[in-house]
This record gives C-alpha cells, sequence and structure tokens, in this order.
C-alpha cells in the first residue's frame, strides 16, 4: 500500500478466491466480448486475460440459451467469474445455482420483490456477493432527466435499499458515468454514504489513448482519495488493453506490485543524433523483463532501470535508478549505476552490456 494513501474503510466481500474491500489489494477486472455460447473461444480470452494479470472477469449472461455454456466455462478457468444479467430473476438464480462467483444485476429492472428476493435467497445459500450497477442510462427517469451525480448516486441508494430490506448486505456497489466530473463526484458521495466495496472506472470511455487518459483521470483521481476497491478501465476493442492499462494506473500509484520500472527521458537537442533512445529503451524493456521478472517477483524485489537521452543530465536525473544507459557522442553510451558511472560502451552492446551489469548483481 502507498503510504501517502489513506484507503476508505469498507466491508470485504468474497468472490470466490478473491477479496474484494477492506484491506484486500485493488483488483483489476474485465469483461469478455465474445458470446457465452462461443464457449471454447470465452474460456480462451478468460484465460489470457488472466495470464495479463485480471483478477476477475466478466460475462454477459442473455438468455436461458447462456447457463450451459456458463456451467462449462466456471469448470474450465481458476478466475472468479462475474454474471452480467438484466431483467430475468431466473437467469440470475441460474448463474448462482451453476457456482458462479458474483452476480451483477439492477434490483429495478427485475421486477416484483419477489424476484429480487428469490435471487437474494440463491446468493445467501451460496454466499454469492452482488453487485449493484448504476450508469448514466440507468438512473431513475421518473425523478431525473439528467445523470447528475445526486441522480446518479440516489438511483444506486433505490437499488441497495431494495436488497438491504431485504437483510442483504453481501454487496459492492458500482456507479458510472460516461462524464468524468460527475463520476469522481458520485463515487465520493457514495463513499461517505454507505461502506460497500466500490468497483470503479469511467463509462463509455472510448478507446485507445482517449480511454487511457480519461479513464486513469477518474481512477487515479479516487484511488489517490482512497477511493475504490476494484476497478475495470471500459475500452473499446480488446479487453486485454484494459488489463494492461489497469495494471499500469494500479503500479503507477504504489497500489501493485511491480518487478521492474523502466524510465526513460522524453529527448530533446542534447540527445546525439546516431542515437535512437525509443529503440534502445524498448529494447532494454523486453531484455529486462524477460531476463529478470520472474527471479525478482520470487525476491519480492523492483528494479529500476533508466534509459535517458545525454551523459550531461542524465545519471543526474536518474540518479535513484539501479542502472541506467545514458546517450553520449561518437556512438558511445555511458553506463551508469545510482548516477555514478560505470564505464562508456558501444552503442551496439550497450544493452548486452546492461543486461550483464544488472545479471552480476542480482
Amino acid at each position: 500500500m502507498n503510504e501517502h494513501i489513506r484507503r476508505r474503510e469498507s466491508f470485504k466481500i468474497h468472490a470466490g478466491k478473491l477479496s474484494i474491500g477492506g484491506d484486500a489489494p485493488i483488483s483489476v477486472q474485465s469483461m469478455t466480448n465474445i458470446p457465452i455460447e462461443d464457449t471454447d473461444r470465452t474460456i480462451t480470452q478468460i484465460k489470457q486475460l488472466e495470464s495479463l494479470g485480471a483478477d476477475m472477469v466478466r460475462l454477459a449472461v442473455r438468455n436461458e440459451k447462456g447457463i450451459e455454456p456458463l456451467k462449462k466455462i466456471i469448470k474450465s478457468v481458476n478466475i472468479p467469474l462475474v454474471a452480467d444479467i438484466h431483467f430475468d430473476y431466473r437467469l440470475a438464480v441460474a448463474a448462482i445455482e451453476a457456482g458462479i462467483s458474483k452476480v451483477r444485476i439492477n434490483p429495478g429492472n427485475i421486477g416484483e420483490s419477489w424476484k429480487v428476493e428469490e435471487v437474494i435467497i440463491a446468493a445467501q445459500d451460496r454466499n454469492t456477493p452482488i453487485r449493484i450497477g448504476v450508469n448514466g442510462g440507468s438512473i431513475n427517469r421518473k425523478k431525473y432527466s439528467h445523470p447528475t451525480p445526486e441522480a446518479l448516486v440516489d438511483s444506486a441508494l433505490e437499488n441497495i435499499r431494495i436488497l438491504e430490506d431485504l437483510n442483504y448486505t453481501n454487496i459492492a456497489v458500482s456507479i458510472k458515468s460516461s462524464d468524468i466530473f460527475a463520476t469522481i463526484e458520485a463515487n465520493q458521495i457514495m463513499a461517505e454514504t454507505r461502506n460497500y466495496p466500490i468497483h470503479i472506472g469511467l463509462t463509455e470511455a472510448g478507446y485507445g489513448l482517449n480511454c487511457t487518459v480519461q479513464s486513469s483521470i477518474v481512477i487515479g483521481h479516487l484511488l489517490l482519495k482512497g477511493i475504490g476497491d476494484t476497478i475495470r478501465v471500459s475500452m473499446t476493442g480488446d479487453p486485454k488493453d484494459e488489463i494492461l492499462v489497469g495494471r499500469k494506473i494500479l503500479e503507477s500509484i504504489g497500489l501493485r506490485y511491480s518487478p521492474i520500472k523502466i524510465i526513460s527521458c522524453p529527448t530533446c537537442g542534447r540527445t546525439a543524433t546516431d542515437i535512437d533512445l525509443l529503440k534502445i529503451a524498448e529494447k532494454v524493456d523486453a531484455e529486462i523483463h524477460s531476463n529478470f521478472e520472474a527471479v525478482l517477483r520470487s525476491a519480492d524485489k523492483t528494479l529500476t532501470i533508466a534509459v535517458m537521452g545525454c551523459e550531461v543530465n542524465g545519471p543526474g536525473e536518474a540518479s535513484e535508478a539501479d542502472y541506467g544507459l545514458a546517450g553520449g557522442q561518437n556512438g558511445k553510451m555511458l553506463l551508469f549505476a545510482k548516477g555514478e558511472r560505470i564505464k562508456t560502451v558501444n552503442i551496439t552492446d550497450a544493452v548486452n552490456e546492461l543486461v550483464k551489469a544488472v545479471s552480476e548483481s542480482i
């Protein structure tokens, strides 16, 4: 845990082997984008997401035809799964009975209270947590015309009270909007209103760079305020990118361990013209990860490597790095450690010399 972050106190729930809330590490989620009926491809995608660092994966169960594939998927993967269900309470009950680790529902669209109660009974029998999800499109339109922070929170509380009235508190809450400010403010209000674990993110955040930047602003801001127990970067496209960005957000603010940290300068006019710093940085990144990630993880250590553009400022700016390379002149680079010069090496040998120096010290 980052010592600069005072995390909000929340209840701890358990989705299969994954703890969410309380003092549990903040987890990263994603969602499959393959129809559940395409079972083998769905299983492959879930395993890929797990290998990239996903702690939980959500699947859409659209109708009763999805229950049998869901049973096979649950038995075929190790990672906890969430069933995303709307309208039909019977699908939620069936998913719980199939062994799903968590259910995401909107009690308001499930229907009569007895239907919600059926879901609760099944969840109680299996100790299955329920995530209440509210976004800009699911606010109470009879009371609110726009998804303001107050509208989002009030609509979430309406759904939460349905479960609370049935004495069910094994709950996680998610309040999302496509608006950065509304999402941040709504989650801040919810954090002060209930102690349930909160799933944070920005919904409909787009794709690529836009999604990465906007999601990082929302998720990073809330986490730095101590709000958020599990996260999802909602990105159009391949869900593996959601996991990569989500992990990097947590690593960047010290909420997830990373064995390797690569830092590099943006370059300037002092960078030697015969040095392609981006290419060198990419090669360093690949070589350090492939050679040392496993041993660093087993030792619970973090290695910081710097790739800097010039030997004038580089070593000083990266004086906290364990090892680094700094661009020089005439086809040479400086190999340094903790800001201190080790030796001058040829550009063509620079990455190999760096790897050799690291290997001798680990």
